[in-house]
């Protein structure tokens, strides 16, 4: 990236369902802390897409205090990135219901994670997780982001994204939307599930033993990393290397910041338990100073309010004179024309 990327906006999007765990640390939120300096950042909390899975409101509430304080802890800097509430800022919604009136049902048809997630909740198929890619396209448009970082799992709505933002100009013959790029890490950061090596670490694991929270004690790190599912052997062979294993070394070698194959090799031989152990050590080593300080952030709840507020304030000044010009460009009457 060249050294003028401050002036240009990323934007990046987290919902408060749960406390993050060590892929979404690894494989997201550090890499946000690293990128905020470099650019115009927004990041946002989002509840309105943690509305497509029922949850009790109090805890939503609570979910998003909590998320906030360990995105803090894990170096998001307010003083760098404008980190807001979803739902604070309306225009979201307004631009989502524009690009619905532009989106084809085939696109959404298509979408591989609604046919993933359609198969999870049948009995609770709402229109929402239908729709949602629309909501995230309008997230980004309404910022004018020029990057987004992303998995390869969520490359499919980048291109919606992008797609949607270059049907709008067309149409007003207009360029009032930036197109998007998708900011992909090719380097690491990806977490396996320790009870199912072969599946992502996520929230929605089927076993609890297997993702480590950012608020895990330094006794329950150990016991999961102890239980991680590895094969029948009892000592690690660079000739045959498990799923478990290879996803203890990766975890192990992005928190030494060092290759894979270089911590295979260096364990070469030796006993699993002891591979283990020293696992669990990195990881304990990264997330105590995490989880003890967002804890302080929880206790002070004021603050955390102030971060919000502010963050909401910045965000909707920029999400305002986006929809501004949207209304231009499409013949929508604003409010302010009549008086």
């Amino acid at each position: 990236m060249p050294a003028s990327t401050r002036r240009q906006t990323m934007l990046s999007g987290i919902q408060p369902t749960a406390i993050p765990h060590l892929g979404n640390y690894l494989g997201a939120i550090r890499n946000w802390a690293t990128l905020q300096k470099d650019f115009n950042y927004f990041l946002f909390i989002a509840d309105w897409h943690a509305l497509t899975i029922p949850q009790p409101a109090e805890e939503l509430r609570e979910n998003v205090f909590k998320l906030v304080a360990y995105l803090l802890a894990s170096g998001i800097d307010p003083q760098y990135c404008t980190i807001f509430i979803q739902s604070h800022i309306p225009e979201h919604l307004e631009l989502s219901w524009i690009l619905n009136c532009m989106t084809y049902m085939g696109e959404l048809n298509r979408m591989t994670q609604f046919k993933d997630k359609s198969k999870k909740a049948e009995e609770n198929l709402n229109a929402g997780l239908f729709s949602y890619p629309v909501l995230q396209a309008a997230d980004i448009l309404i910022y004018r982001a020029h990057f987004v970082p992303v998995g390869e799992d969520q490359r499919q709505h980048i291109e919606l994204t992008r797609n949607l933002a270059e049907r709008f100009n067309r149409r007003y013959k207009k360029k009032v939307l930036v197109v998007p790029e998708p900011y992909i890490k090719s380097d690491g950061g990806r977490v396996m599930d320790l009870q199912d090596p072969m599946a992502k670490m996520s929230k929605s694991g089927a076993f609890s033993n297997g993702i480590i929270f950012l608020n895990d004690s330094d006794d329950m790190i150990l016991r999961k990393v102890k239980s991680a599912v590895t094969d029948s052997q009892q000592s690690i062979a660079l000739a045959n290397i498990s799923p478990g294993i290879a996803n203890l070394a990766e975890i192990y070698a992005i928190l030494s910041n060092e290759p894979v194959q270089q911590v295979l090799e260096s364990f070469d031989g030796k006993m699993y338990g002891q591979f283990k152990l020293q696992v669990a050590e990195r990881i304990i080593d990264t997330i105590r100073p995490i989880r003890e300080t967002a804890q302080r952030y929880l206790v002070d709840r004021k603050f955390l309010h102030e971060v919000l507020l502010e963050g909401s304030k910045k965000a909707r000044k920029v999400a305002r004179e986006t929809l501004g010009d949207v209304f231009e460009a499409t013949g929508l009457l604003m409010e302010k024309q009549l008086s």
